[in-house]
């Protein structure tokens, strides 16, 4: 895909976005020529965003032995990411509010290298929980900032579509990204895959710096103003439907590499193919949804979770060999576009508390990403086997439907 074309059209049909469809400052009167490259940019960082963070699942059965755990007890460094997100994105997002965006994006993946760095490094099992906590704390400020960018170039009504060309790093992460950095960490050690990452912030951090349009502090941006966002009963529900509805993904994608070795008995060398399958569903869902929701945003959301209960609904039954596997891989991959879509709702929903807002919706996907493997390292000790994690799949995106139909209920009301 031309993203810098695509983008570029976009901004040509309509220069000035709505101030209040992006919260955005005024930019440099050059960037809507340059905004495929500034979202260029962002993307490169959600590449390594989500290298990192679904690259460190799929090594779990590389470093756990290293570190001397079983693959239960290294969910939970997996867990110590999400918590650093889910942290940082709230603490980062206020403290950042009278901080131009495009110096705060650059601060972000400094800090983002900086922690990535120290996790190839990590000696052992503890050091290893903190270094990855501090990885996470940027990860959630830099996409709800990056997300209020790439909005601010495009018309309103196609908001959800420059979100989700931001997000296509992420998601493209999970089809080369992930299996690369699997890949050398089979070949080379898992250490290399955080050390890969590393490089990859810093690069981000220099492209963001040459490409990124200049922007100026919105006058009234404080503190006080962001903290705003927490008042508002359809930005709790909205987090609700993102903690609860996509753990289920998490819980299965975590142990997905020992799935495959253990039930469906392929070997290692084929890891890095079914994790590009599932990325490739994710990058299918990502533009699909995204261009769903312009058009109608909530029974976009609500279907993305009944797709998400019915793909894993057929994990446990697939995973038995490769073939059947393969498909139902890439249909959970397809329930990502959740994402994007939620960060478009969050704009909706909280008013002049933007930055803040679109940092939680971070939070919550990574409460999602502690919750999902939590509970499936929960199931899989209790004696239900690997695949159970599908069934507590389904179980959360049930769980995240309700807050759906909450949020509903409120909005007619």
């Amino acid at each position: 895909m031309n993203v810098s074309f695509q983008l570029s059209d976009m901004s040509a049909a309509s220069p000035t976005a709505s101030p209040s469809a992006s919260d955005s400052s005024p930019a440099d009167p050059a960037a809507s020529t340059h905004a495929g490259w500034a979202l260029l940019a962002l993307a490169i960082g959600g590449f390594a965003i989500g290298t990192t963070e679904f690259a460190a699942m799929s090594l779990v059965p590389f470093f756990a032995p290293d570190l001397g755990i079983d693959a239960p007890t290294a969910g939970h460094v997996i867990s110590a990411y999400a918590l650093g997100v889910v942290v940082g994105a709230p603490l980062l997002a206020v403290l950042g509010a009278r901080v131009p965006r495009r110096t705060l994006l650059i601060g972000l993946m400094l800090a983002f290298a900086v922690g990535n760095g120290l996790s190839a490094l990590a000696p052992g099992y503890h050091a290893m929980l903190a270094f990855r906590f501090l990885s996470g704390l940027p990860h959630g400020a830099y996409f709800g900032v990056g997300a209020l960018v790439a909005a601010s170039l495009v018309a309103p009504a196609r908001r959800a579509q420059a979100v989700s060309l931001m997000m296509l790093g992420l998601t493209v992460a999970t089809i080369v990204g992930v299996p690369l950095a699997n890949t050398l960490g089979q070949w080379a050690g898992w250490r290399w895959g955080f050390g890969v990452v590393t490089l990859l912030a810093l690069l981000t951090a220099a492209l963001v710096a040459l490409h990124a349009p200049r922007d100026r502090v919105q006058p009234g941006a404080s503190a006080m103003r962001e903290l705003g966002a927490l008042g508002r009963a359809q930005v709790w529900l909205t987090l609700g439907i993102a903690t609860i509805g996509f753990g289920g993904m998490f819980a299965v994608y975590t142990y997905l590499g020992s799935t495959l070795l253990e039930v469906t008995r392929v070997g290692p060398g084929l890891l890095p193919v079914v994790l590009s399958v599932f990325g490739m569903g994710m990058t299918a869902g990502t533009l699909v949804s995204a261009w769903a929701a312009d058009r109608a945003l909530m029974p976009t959301v609500g279907g993305l979770l009944l797709w998400s209960a019915a793909s894993l609904a057929l994990y446990p039954f697939a995973a038995g060999s490769l073939w059947t596997l393969l498909p139902v891989v890439f249909l959970i991959g397809c329930g990502g576009g959740l994402g994007a879509v939620l960060q478009t709702r969050l704009m909706d929903v909280a008013g002049d508390a933007q930055t803040l807002a679109a940092a939680l919706n971070h939070s919550a996907f990574n409460a999602a990403n502690a919750l999902g493997p939590w509970l499936g390292g929960l199931a899989i000790a209790a004696g239900h086997g690997w695949t159970s994690t599908g069934w507590v799949g389904v179980a959360l995106a049930f769980g995240g439907l309700v807050f759906w139909a909450a949020s509903l209920a409120f909005d007619r009301r």
